[in-house]
């Protein structure tokens, strides 16, 4: 819900393992993970830039910042969609990712789209 604020970007994630690209012998483990964004305000608001805040099992951590997603600086309508998958890769087989978005809005505010953190795990194998 936006509780009436003007300036709310909803964030869902759906995160996969990708065997073919991982080699966990090598402690490289690759993720793929498919963000899609609704306005859910009352204003229309492009995307300008990422931070991203990737932590491992080991505790490493790594602050990733650029412009846009995927090459891009999507412009939503309120009630629009917007969907991208990207990649990460972790040394170990568990991670977290979180961060934020920064928006402006065709108003002129400027406004953060937090990220939940969500969690990169290989599937779990029963034998």
């Amino acid at each position: 819900m936006s509780e009436n604020n003007p300036y709310t970007i909803d964030v869902q994630v759906r995160t996969r393992f990708v065997p073919d690209q991982s080699r966990p012998d090598d402690n490289r483990y690759v993720f793929a993970y498919t963000i899609t964004l609704r306005n859910a305000g009352s204003v229309p608001a492009q995307l300008l830039a990422r931070h991203w805040v990737i932590t491992d099992a080991n505790g490493k951590v790594e602050e990733v910042r650029g412009d846009g997603v995927v090459g891009e600086q999507p412009w939503m309508r309120p009630g629009d969609d917007y969907e991208y998958t990207s990649g990460a890769v972790l040394e170990t087989p568990v991670g977290t990712m979180g961060g934020s978005y920064q928006m402006l809005a065709d108003d002129g505010t400027r406004f953060e789209a937090p990220i939940p953190s969500f969690t990169l795990s290989i599937p779990r194998t029963l034998h």
